[in-house]
């Protein structure tokens, strides 16, 4: 973990949010949509065709670590 780069907790909510929405994915445009680029960025998540965002592996796997199992 302390070889990542830090997410703020802002993105780590967004993180999570994307998650929550499953296959869905999280819409653009939102509120969180700088937080959603950053991680777009490092990374964590990825878009679709129709713009929506989803957890990359990598995201997932950080979102594990970091949210559901904190230390």
């Amino acid at each position: 973990m302390w070889t990542q780069p830090y997410l703020e907790t802002c993105c780590r909510s967004a993180l999570h949010r994307v998650t929550l929405c499953g296959l869905a994915g999280r819409p653009p445009g939102l509120k969180d949509q700088p937080c959603l680029e950053r991680l777009e960025g490092m990374g964590l998540v990825t878009r679709d065709e129709s713009g929506r965002y989803h957890a990359t592996t990598a995201g997932l796997a950080r979102h594990d670590d970091e949210i559901l199992n904190p230390r």
